[in-house]
Parts: C-alpha cells; sequence; structure tokens
C-alpha cells in the first residue's frame, strides 16, 4: 500500500471514495479527470481508492498514480469483498470531513462533484444525492433499475430517485453508523434518511462505459436484493431515537488528599 499504514489525524476539506475492481484501464483516465475538476476548487482534498481485490493490473496502476500524485492514495484488499466492504472500508479509512463517492468504471461525471459538495458546505443538505438524469444504459438496465428502485422505496417507506447511482456528497457523520452487510451501498441514502439526515437529490451526468468490463447483471442482484430490502425494513421499524436533555458529561477534576 502506497504511504503510511495508518491513517492521518489530520483532517482535510474532502474526501473523494471510489471503489474499483479490475478497473486498470480507467485509473488514469478517471484520476485526470478529477485532478482537473478539484484543482479549480479552494478546498484540501484527497482521492482515495479502494481496490476490491482486483484481478488485473488495477493495484500496480493505483501505486504508480499514489506515488506519482500526493492527492491520491489507495487501500487494496487481499481479496474480493464486494462493493459495500470497499466503501465501508473507504470511509474508515479517508479523512475529509465530507466524503464524496463516484463509480471507477468511467460511467460518473467528475465535474458533477464539486456542486454536490457545496451543497453540504451551504448547509442545503446533509446529503447531496445524485440521480442520474439521462442514463447511457441498455433498455434491460435501465428496466431492471427502475424495478428494483420502485420496490426498495415500497419496502423500506422511504423514496429515493435514484439508489443505483453512486454521485454524491455527505457529512462524514452520516456513515458512521452504517450497519455491515453486503448490499449495503445500495442503502446509503435510505439509511441516512432512516437516521434523520436531511437529504436532497440533484440530477448529474451519466456517461457510456469507455474501458473494461460491467460488473451487473440482474441476476447476481434480483434475490438477494428483496432479502436486503427486508432487512432494511426491519432496521426502520425497530429503529429507536432518543434525545438528551441534560446530564453532567465531564466530571470536574477530583483532588485526594
Amino acid at each position: 500500500m502506497s504511504g503510511s499504514s495508518e491513517k492521518d489525524t489530520e483532517h482535510l476539506d474532502v474526501s473523494i471514495v471510489i471503489p474499483v475492481k479490475d478497473e486498470e484501464e480507467n485509473i488514469l483516465p478517471l484520476s485526470m479527470e478529477i485532478n482537473e475538476v478539484l484543482g479549480y476548487c479552494p478546498w484540501d482534498w484527497e482521492c482515495l481508492w479502494v481496490d476490491d481485490g482486483s484481478g488485473d493490473s488495477t493495484r500496480e496502476k493505483l501505486r504508480t498514480l499514489c506515488d506519482a500524485d500526493c492527492h491520491h492514495r489507495f487501500i487494496s484488499f487481499r481479496e474480493n469483498a464486494g462493493q459495500s466492504a470497499a466503501l465501508f472500508a473507504g470511509f474508515r479509512e479517508c479523512r475529509g470531513k465530507i466524503i464524496a463517492t463516484m463509480d471507477g468504471d468511467g460511467q460518473n461525471d467528475p465535474s458533477d462533484l464539486p456542486r454536490l459538495i457545496e451543497a453540504i458546505m451551504s448547509d442545503e443538505c446533509d446529503m447531496a444525492n445524485g440521480y442520474r438524469a439521462i442514463r447511457k444504459d441498455s433498455a434491460w438496465r435501465k428496466l431492471c433499475s427502475r424495478i428494483g428502485n420502485g420496490f426498495r422505496n415500497n419496502i423500506t417507506g422511504i423514496r429515493i430517485r435514484d439508489v443505483g447511482c453512486s454521485t454524491r456528497a455527505f457529512r462524514r457523520k452520516c456513515v458512521d453508523g452504517l450497519p455491515r452487510f453486503r448490499g449495503m451501498h445500495r442503502f446509503i441514502p435510505t439509511i441516512a434518511a432512516m437516521e434523520g439526515f436531511r437529504l436532497k437529490e440533484y440530477p448529474v451526468s451519466h456517461r457510456p462505459r469507455e474501458r473494461g468490463t460491467s460488473k451487473y447483471t440482474a441476476a447476481n442482484r434480483a434475490f438477494v436484493g428483496i432479502l436486503d430490502c427486508l432487512g432494511v425494513r426491519w432496521l426502520n421499524k425497530r429503529l429507536f431515537r432518543y434525545s438528551i436533555s441534560d446530564g453532567s458529561i465531564y466530571n470536574k477534576r477530583c483532588d485526594h488528599d
């Protein structure tokens, strides 16, 4: 892993977390886009790439990138653990007060990130969730996504326009209490809303995949997606909240004879 194995305690303004799996062709082009977009912004920022056990040269590409550019860091799993695990690990390793996410396949446009980050900084919301206004996917994939979004919203009782869109920004506290389960990444805005955080949705760009191969299939999401929805619904029904009105959190120093 490039750099120190211990997380720097210095907080940055923004961290971009990008999970990748076998995306060797997209690392350099996407990093150049991110540098160009964030280079015009006044924030201290980093981009943390999480290699989810890639079998190609993704790790080597990331090592080369991070050795050459101090804005970029990476962590790499020993074996494939899934997108939820990659994001979960990234959230805990990154240093930003505000966290932004995007996919590593080049379909998300980095130029959308500043607008979402500004929405958080200006206190418009706690989580700025992107939705793909014009999707550059096949008709079959669009249909599956539409059915999945509708089912998920109906089961959980929380309406999110496009939970499959990875382009979003949020305060770090929005993901401090995320439960650990495979498929969690599809429920990040839903869980944030359950926890009482303020969500707003913004249209973002979506681009056709130009390099690499999609890991998406309807078959690998259908049944497990139903179980995940039922699990999140159960969490929502059993969720408790409390508000402390008074108390003594820090005791005064006691001097003993």
